[in-house]
């Protein structure tokens, strides 16, 4: 006899806690509710409906993966981000809802500009590029990768939310081979000193592509293209949003500065930690 999509779910939370895993009651909601095909709603209205041995088979299999330290948006290939679902693949970086600090700051100061034209530098999923897209209606912009796997993705997102006919995908190392200027530049660029790689969890360091991890010696290398790259890819209004690590907003601030491009502000996440750094160009 097979258990209930309740019962599951409680013992499989349960395994997944004595495991160690930080959501454990999260993640085994999620996994029971990917073999069932179960609503969030289903899953309250109707605890008592039997598993059946396929599901049963399919939930003890994303148990053994999700035990390994393979996140559940790997194990589904759907990460929630904004509120809207993105494909991830192993050529991916897996959105995190800090990045949504991002979001944020950039519609504050897309508001006042009409039919803004966006730069996603090192765009991966496309999370960042096509959440603003779907936010701003009358906005177009081109997503930027090395890795065409990564842009096969984005590109399936793109498709998959609507938002193709407004986004357009290119091959390149950061801003190289551009000559179109823009009124918003975003990017969550590889951040982490080459050296940090191996002492990351290992949900990130065997799971997230390295190219979107490894930023150099001192993790500042992205960030130094990135910012040589501004007075050729910026509108002279235009302004630029980046994602920054732990305790890097002193020396990212001066890596802009030093390129010739003032820093504006510095935004924290919700915990209080600098994410987002805003830099333009010199006013003229």
């Amino acid at each position: 006899m097979t258990a209930s999509r309740d019962h599951a779910m409680r013992m499989l939370g349960w395994r997944l806690k004595q495991a160690g895993l930080p959501t454990p009651e999260l993640d085994a909601r999620l996994l029971v509710q990917a073999v069932t095909g179960a609503s969030g709603i289903e899953m309250i209205r109707e605890p008592g409906t039997p598993m059946t041995a396929e599901e049963e088979e399919r939930l003890a299999a994303f148990e053994r993966r999700r035990l390994a330290r393979e996140p559940v948006s790997r194990i589904l290939g759907i990460r929630e981000f904004w509120g809207l679902a993105f494909a991830v693949t192993a050529a991916t970086l897996d959105p995190r809802p800090d990045s949504e600090t991002l979001i944020e700051t950039s519609l504050k100061l897309l508001e006042s500009v009409v039919q803004p034209r966006l730069l996603d530098l090192g765009t991966g999923t496309g999370c960042l590029l096509l959440t603003l897209l779907h936010e701003r209606q009358d906005a177009s912009g081109t997503g930027v990768d090395i890795s065409e796997a990564a842009l096969e993705v984005a590109r399936e997102n793109a498709a998959r939310l609507g938002l193709a006919g407004r986004a357009v995908f290119r091959q390149a190392s950061w801003a190289a081979g551009l000559s179109e200027k823009f009124d918003l530049v975003i990017s969550n660029p590889p951040y982490i000193a080459s050296g940090e790689i191996a002492g990351l969890d290992r949900d990130v360091r065997e799971y997230d592509p390295l190219l979107a991890l490894d930023g150099g010696a001192d993790g500042l290398d992205a960030y130094r293209a990135i910012a040589a790259a501004l007075p050729d890819t910026l509108t002279q209004e235009g302004v630029a949003v980046v994602e920054l690590g732990q305790g890097q907003a002193a020396a990212v601030r001066d890596i802009f500065e030093a390129a010739g491009c003032p820093v504006l502000r510095i935004v924290p996440d919700l915990s209080g930690t600098p994410r987002a750094l805003v830099a333009g160009l010199p006013r003229r």
